[in-house]
């Protein structure tokens, strides 16, 4: 993906697609500029039904969005998780690693990096409308 504005153009790139969410009922986001092309964003959403996502963020825009590192938590509303994306190298025996994901509090599944954009449309789908 590109985005045009380097980091600055990725945050309102984010902030676009939160504010179109229908699903998100509030949003405590955080971003740090660190260079022209490159950021850290995190932030806490909270969804009509409760649940909750965690998630950070650090970007390079150079020459294309990259997630140097991230993570996606999802929990319902009691805290429970559902499931986390990351890329922290404990799962080296993956055909994606460093990149998987959690399901639930146990099981550990091969994926690729997700985005948010991805994320949020897979939250979608799981809440009931």
């Amino acid at each position: 993906m590109k985005v045009r504005g380097g980091i600055a153009g990725y945050f309102r790139y984010i902030s676009d697609i939160l504010a179109l969410s229908r699903m998100v009922r509030s949003q405590d986001v955080h971003t740090e500029k660190r260079t022209p092309t490159e950021g850290f964003l995190r932030g806490d959403l909270l969804f009509k039904d409760g649940s909750r996502l965690h998630f950070r963020e650090l970007v390079s825009t150079d020459p294309k969005v990259e997630l140097v590192s991230y993570t996606y938590q999802y929990m319902q509303a009691d805290g429970t998780m559902l499931f986390r994306y990351d890329d922290a190298d404990h799962f080296l025996d993956l055909p994606t690693a460093p990149h998987h994901k959690h399901v639930g509090e146990t099981e550990v599944v091969a994926a690729n990096a997700p985005d948010l954009e991805s994320v949020l449309k897979e939250i979608e789908g799981l809440i009931k409308t």
